[in-house]
């Protein structure tokens, strides 16, 4: 069976050629992506740094891999792998979200959200996410999103009272 760890180093080694592969040669996607993107518009998304709101000596890197489809409607749904601010690996599936676009009239500015099931926060640090059982939790994440380029945004995701994540994303073709 994989682990968690290892789905993540395959999905981040998937992504990567995926987009050199894309920026190299402007292949087409995969049929398997393309059918998840039929009628949506997919995306990457790939977060290098989060600042965490206290100093905590045992906080780790967190880096975020992910893929997001955003429907006609602007629902969205999602599934993210990172390494969590304690090193362990951890999934976020979010089958709840929406976006707004247009937000305070910025064309280019839009509030996100989305909301699913956290599984990775485990002993000792089961108690960091709140309603955490067994490693698995809910969660809410709040976003504001801008696009700098048509189909790429930079976004800062709120994280609770813990932190926020900066994270790129950009379309999947």
């Amino acid at each position: 069976m994989l682990s968690i760890k290892k789905v993540c180093c395959l999905a981040i080694g998937l992504i990567v050629a995926q987009l050199s592969c894309a920026a190299t040669a402007k292949q087409p996607a995969p049929g398997f992506m393309a059918e998840l993107a039929r009628d949506k518009v997919l995306s990457w998304q790939f977060s290098p740094y989060t600042h965490h709101f206290s100093d905590n000596p045992e906080h780790k890197t967190v880096v975020l891999v992910g893929l997001e489809r955003e429907y006609a409607n602007q629902k969205l749904d999602g599934l993210a792998l990172f390494s969590n601010s304690f090193g362990q690996p951890t999934v976020y599936l979010y089958p709840w979200g929406g976006v707004y676009k247009s937000i305070l009239g910025v064309e280019r500015l839009s509030f996100k959200w989305t909301a699913g099931l956290l599984y990775g926060y485990r002993e000792p640090y089961e108690d960091k996410v709140p309603l955490n059982y067994k490693g698995f939790s809910p969660a809410v994440i709040p976003a504001l999103a801008y696009e700098f380029k048509h189909g790429w945004s930079a976004q800062v995701n709120v994280l609770g009272t813990a932190g926020l994540m900066f994270q790129l994303s950009a379309p999947f073709k």
